[in-house]
């Protein structure tokens, strides 16, 4: 009934299985690839052939985190899994990248590939396992697909290489960054072809080493997709790559001066005016046929990026005039919205972010449901980006997997030089709003993000800006390496290449080949080209701000912290919460306490701060013998009177103890409710607080010299 196929190896500290033939029979491609106890189905399934008038590639990559997986129940009210969350689209991105060039070009077939976890184990994480399992589902579906890939994870802590961290070595990385790195890798036999990381500034040669490593380390996985693959693969799709070299000619011969002057022109939206006239001029010359040819578009960008490219590549100015090493002009600003916490425009040529910093409280930190368990995040990164940002009119929506996948690269820049939370106890959020773009707003963002944290106060470690590479890389060899590419360089380059960091290193690098694959030679002088354009690049934003204000906006909340026994924190609760909400209520303060007895106290007024602090403080503290206290009379006895001196804590002053005179009663000196000044003289056997008031001077509550205070013992 069944025909399955398994082939496995040993990689790193696992066995990695490849299991095909049993499950998803119906699909093009069905393979469950197991990390030791971590299983990820992915199955695939392609249209036989293309919709029609289809002028683009339609591949849709989706990954699912089943929460039975882990033996866990979703959590909210629906209790099941819904729309993706953002480790979700982030992990399909991440399968989408490396695999979506190796697809034989021309092809316009509908492709779906769907990873699914069905076991976690907490040691091993699903997404590089779900890389794996989609291109070895691909590489045997018999769709056009120029692999296999391989992925692998790459951890750097003690100036060695990890293969494949567990899960709680990443958790360490956020927490304490004894483990440095956290860089994902794909690639084929000979090349790589996506990176991903997050680190904590690792010098150019570091993180070269880590793809290098992670590369190397991954090429028994493609010769075990290989081998499971000769024995299950389908049949090769009868598919032969459109011929439009004659369609070309055409559009060539119609149109090449007209968008090589459009092309030269160095402002963007007359450029995309002049290439958009361009083409309207090479569409008049041409036939019905011709225009109904789905291969027109491909045509058309042909010509452009043969213009483009060729320019560059023989040594010419690139579009708007700068060599392949120079940065746009950049201005940086700050404090520019009145009612902010924090503010930036960062402008660098045609590309823009507004970055604006808000501050807030435990409370509001994020709470992440997720399959290892539940997390809590007090840095938010949100990554705007609107039509009008590049002069269109569009709908707007949710935030798509593009802003997600660039708020989270931009989040991972910054995330190394945050304060630790205990010595900066607030929830960071920042919000880039991109109000312009013409390539790279996600470094943008981080730029901006830097400046506008450190305008709202934020003591970051050290700035961060980051710079996009690219790369024009022709079938002969030549290439060349592009410093802050512009969107057209993008869209016709080989390459982006996003590195971002400090000074003193990298905090995160990206990198999307569109070509087979990148040699270390080019990588490594991409890097090098990066760190000059980084430097560059902070140069100009110290001019604006180059370190955390040390005053907070007058909007922004102060958040003092105070530590108690955690066997009082019940007192400072109350029953049902009675006393925290009077403290809130009486003082005006946001009250937050954890279970190790932390307490953040966060008002934008300094005295509700220190109201609550002096009644959490008289609820926790205990009296000092020998000390001074101001009390009110709550009962008057024969033998005495009852203080409340602290907090709610009441004592007895003997009647011996009110004055230096005989006493009949305490009524005579004293009465209910009236404030005295006392001292602590000590606890009897059963613990009774003892008080004594002659000692001290009711009117400046100073202690009266002994002498003075005759019968104190009495």
């Amino acid at each position: 009934m069944f025909n399955i196929v398994k082939k496995s190896i040993q990689w790193g500290e696992e066995e990695l299985t490849l299991e095909t033939g049993k499950v998803a029979r119906q699909a093009d491609g069905s393979v469950i690839a197991t990390l030791g106890e971590t299983s990820v189905m992915a199955n695939v399934t392609f249209a036989k052939a293309p919709k029609p008038g289809q002028d683009f590639f339609p591949l849709t990559v989706h990954y699912q985190e089943k929460y039975y997986a882990a033996g866990k129940v979703p959590g909210g009210f629906f209790k099941r899994e819904a729309r993706p969350t953002e480790k979700e689209t982030l992990t399909a991105r991440l399968i989408d990248r490396p695999c979506r060039p190796l697809f034989v070009p021309g092809f316009k077939h509908e492709v779906l590939v769907m990873c699914t976890v069905l076991s976690h184990d907490l040691v091993n994480e699903p997404d590089v396992v779900a890389m794996i399992a989609a291109s070895a589902a691909l590489t045997i579906s018999g769709v056009p697909f120029m692999g296999p890939i391989a992925a692998a994870r790459v951890g750097y802590a003690d100036g060695e290489y990890i293969l494949n961290p567990e899960v709680d070595d990443m958790q360490k990385l956020r927490e304490n960054p004894e483990q440095r790195l956290d860089l994902v890798v794909a690639g084929t036999k000979d090349a790589v072809m996506m990176v991903e990381s997050e680190a904590y500034e690792l010098s150019e040669a570091e993180m070269l080493g880590a793809v290098k490593f992670g590369h190397e380390a991954m090429q028994p996985v493609l010769d075990l997709i290989i081998d499971l693959a000769e024995t299950a693969a389908k049949e090769p799709f009868d598919f032969q790559a459109p011929d439009y070299s004659a369609l070309y000619g055409k559009v060539k011969a119609a149109g090449e001066a007209q968008m090589r002057a459009a092309f030269a022109i160095k402002d963007k939206q007359e450029r995309t005016n002049a290439i958009a006239a361009a083409r309207d001029a090479i569409k008049a010359a041409l036939s019905e046929d011709d225009l109904a040819d789905v291969n027109l578009g491909s045509a058309f960008k042909k010509l452009e990026s043969s213009i483009l490219r060729g320019d560059i590549i023989s040594g010419g100015a690139r579009i708007d005039g700068r060599d392949n090493t120079t940065v746009r002009p950049i201005v940086s600003e700050v404090g520019i919205l009145p009612r902010t916490h924090g503010s930036s425009l960062f402008t660098r040529g045609e590309t823009q972010a507004l970055v604006v910093t808000t501050l807030g409280t435990g409370d509001d930190e994020q709470i992440i449901d997720a399959l290892h368990g539940n997390s809590r995040s007090n840095f938010l990164l949100h990554y705007n980006f609107p039509p009008y940002s590049v002069g269109e009119v569009g709908r707007v929506m949710g935030p798509g997997r593009r802003e997600i996948g660039h708020g989270k690269l931009a989040w991972r820049a910054l995330q190394a030089v945050l304060p630790a939370a205990t010595d900066f106890p607030y929830t960071i959020r920042v919000v880039s709003e991109i109000t312009e773009s013409n390539g790279s707003s996600s470094m943008a963002s981080v730029c901006g993000g830097s400046l506008s944290m450190m305008d709202a106060g934020v003591p970051l470690k050290a700035p961060v800006a980051g710079v996009a590479m690219g790369l024009i890389l022709e079938e002969d060899g030549k290439y060349a390496v592009l410093t802050d590419i512009l969107g057209d360089e993008d869209h016709l380059g080989d390459m982006d290449f996003k590195v971002a960091g400090t000074e003193n290193g990298i905090t995160s690098l990206q990198m999307d080949i569109k070509v087979a694959g990148i040699t270390p030679d080019i990588m490594e002088q991409a890097l090098a080209q990066a760190k000059d354009g980084r430097m560059h690049i902070l140069g100009e934003m110290n001019k604006a701000l180059s370190a955390g204000r040390q005053e907070f906006s007058a909007h922004a909340p102060r958040i003092e912290t105070m530590q108690i026994p955690t066997d009082k924190i019940r007192e400072v609760i109350g029953s049902g919460g009675k006393v925290i909400r009077e403290i809130v209520e009486v003082s005006g303060a946001k009250v937050d306490i954890n279970d190790d007895g932390v307490i953040k106290i966060a008002s934008a007024n300094g005295e509700a701060i220190q109201k609550a602090y002096d009644m959490i403080h008289a609820i926790v503290a205990e009296p000092e013998e020998g000390q001074i206290y101001t009390g009110k009379v709550v009962k008057l006895v024969d033998f005495g009177a009852f203080v409340n001196f602290f907090g709610k804590r009441d004592g007895l002053v003997h009647v011996s103890q009110i004055a230096n005179t005989r006493l009949n009663h305490p009524s005579d000196l004293l009465k209910e409710g009236q404030e005295v000044k006392v001292k602590l003289l000590g606890f009897d056997d059963r613990g009774k607080v003892r008080l004594g008031m002659k000692m001290v001077d009711q009117e400046t509550g100073q202690e009266i010299a002994p002498e003075k205070a005759k019968g104190e013992d009495a």
